[in-house]
């Protein structure tokens, strides 16, 4: 099957709300991919685009309905275009608290995966704070929460998959941003069953790659990356430079698109996970999942055009 050109994926978003909305259901797989989406199977959910959006920073604090608005938009036409996946963590902040009244809000719930963190230093802590994302995202159930940072590995982990015993949680994970904690991180990969791992990545940020991201691909282990902007550092590299004649080939018309598009063609499949706080940056964003990917060839000529910026 040939893929959309850019004209036919914007079309094609354009169609998709009003079939979901006239049908009174999720878009499913077929019309996701009919969309163009490329896509991965995710558990609990089935089948989800390979981006979705993060919430540091972007979701911490909001106080007045401005400051609210554009969030509260950027979360219906993520849902709106076939977004899956939204990633929050009770470190960001009081992001957890905002999603949870924006996706009530919206009425996007049931159109969500919605991932968190446990970050605690005992049991009981990290049971006081699973509790305090249930009633923060309004919801009686989490489809992945994943222990932050390894912190308190052990009692987390059995915490979690507790409440995954009890129907509460559909996945258990582990995630990390810094690279000290790779060597831990790759063991616990090996020794713990795991639904998914969360990992920075990104065109100038290729450190996971050598060893985790080859383990998880290895394993069928699912893998969300974090930092896909390499923490905004690929923006100001090229900032003023225009897109290489490359980009077209594989439909990229933006910096983001470019950037995500390296990330998810990696072999593993992982999900990127950008903060998106506006509308624009979600339909940019998700436009990335679609089309033709880089190839091995184009991966090495994408990371040669950045390492000499």
């Amino acid at each position: 099957m040939r893929a959309l050109d850019r004209r036919e994926f914007l079309a094609g978003l354009a169609v998709a709300p009003v079939l979901a909305a006239a049908s009174g259901t999720l878009l499913g797989h077929a019309a996701l991919a009919q969309a163009g989406y490329n896509m991965r199977p995710l558990l609990p959910a089935g089948d989800v685009p390979l981006v979705g959006m993060g919430t540091a920073r972007n979701y911490q604090d909001p106080q007045t309905e401005e400051d609210y608005a554009p969030l509260r938009a950027t979360i219906a036409r993520f849902a709106e275009l076939g977004g899956r996946v939204i990633d929050t963590a009770p470190s960001y902040g009081r992001a957890e608290e905002v999603l949870g009244r924006l996706i009530a809000e919206t009425g996007t719930r049931s159109q969500l995966y919605i991932a968190t963190k446990v970050g605690a230093s005992s049991a009981e802590e990290g049971a006081a704070q699973l509790e305090q994302s249930f009633a923060h995202l309004q919801t009686d159930f989490l489809d992945l929460v994943a222990v932050h940072n390894l912190r308190d590995l052990d009692n987390q982990l059995a915490l979690l998959r507790g409440a995954k015993e009890a129907g509460r949680i559909g996945a258990v994970g582990i995630t990390t941003s810094f690279k000290p904690q790779y060597e831990e991180f790759e063991a616990v990969m090996r020794r713990e069953p795991l639904g998914c791992i969360q990992i920075d990545y990104a065109l100038d940020n290729r450190s996971a790659a050598e060893r985790i991201l080859p383990l998880a691909q290895e394993l069928g282990l699912p893998v969300m990356i974090n930092l896909p902007f390499g923490r905004e550092r690929l923006f100001s590299a090229t900032r003023g430079v225009e897109l290489p004649g490359w980009a077209a080939d594989i439909g990229a018309t933006s910096w983001a698109q470019v950037f995500l598009k390296y990330i998810i063609s990696h072999p593993c499949r992982p999900i990127a996970i950008p903060g998106t706080d506006r509308v624009d940056y979600a339909q940019d964003n998700l436009g990335a999942a679609t089309g033709v990917l880089p190839d091995a060839a184009l991966r090495a000529t994408m990371e040669a055009f950045i390492d000499a910026l």
